[in-house]
């Protein structure tokens, strides 16, 4: 039927659409967004390089699909684990403790594909830019609601300054993420852990709400 076998090629489009972004973000957390090209996936995955244009377009596009599949993999283990928490010093928790989960198991292989990119594109221009610096944007956004819905829970100290916290909290979960890729070495997630602990408990209107232990 004409009907069937255009949804068979559209299913067929969709799932090697996935199985190159799911290729190409591990290649762009390790090597860089601008280490993609549609010849080396068409190589790889042994696929047709006309194949691999027809689903993308150019590289730009492609880097662009990559990042927005990164997005979706980042919520999925990040953000989704803390919405799951009610408001208050748990989300916060939570929302820390996954990030530092999601760095150390490498659910990208070269650790946090955000801030592998944004390093990459912090001072260029550009539709891939902008896409990382939303993405970025929406995460500080997430983590200074998450801040803010424990202070009107009563968790935290009323004159909590939301953002110079956001700021602090992510700043001890990318050291984390640098040290470990930097050196191979796993203890600097404790350390973030601990310093992320401490920062809570100085906040927090009952620290014996904060975990002790990851």
């Amino acid at each position: 039927m004409p009907g069937a076998s255009k949804d068979n090629r559209i299913e067929r489009g969709n799932q090697t659409r996935r199985l190159i972004l799911g290729r190409t973000v591990q290649i762009a957390s390790v090597e860089g967004l601008e280490g993609l090209s549609l010849g080396r996936l068409a190589t790889e995955l042994e696929l047709s390089k006309s194949g691999v244009f027809a689903l993308f377009g150019s590289k730009e596009e492609l880097q662009l699909a990559t990042v927005r599949a990164a997005i979706k993999i980042y919520i999925e283990h990040v953000v989704q684990p803390a919405r799951d928490v009610p408001p208050g010093l748990g989300r916060i928790w939570t929302m820390c403790s996954t990030w530092l989960t999601y760095s150390e198991q490498r659910v990208f292989p070269g650790g946090c594909f955000f801030y592998s990119v944004t390093a990459e594109y912090d001072a260029r221009n550009g539709s891939v830019h902008d896409t990382v610096v939303q993405a970025r944007d929406n995460w500080m956004s997430f983590v200074e609601q998450t801040i803010e819905g424990a202070r009107t829970a009563g968790e935290i100290d009323q004159d909590t300054d939301v953002p110079q916290l956001a700021f602090e909290l992510v700043a001890f979960l990318e050291a984390a993420n640098a040290e470990s890729v930097l050196h191979d070495d796993s203890t600097s997630y404790a350390k973030a852990a601990k310093a992320v602990r401490n920062r809570l408990r100085a906040i927090a209107t009952d620290p014996s709400q904060v975990p002790d232990t990851p």
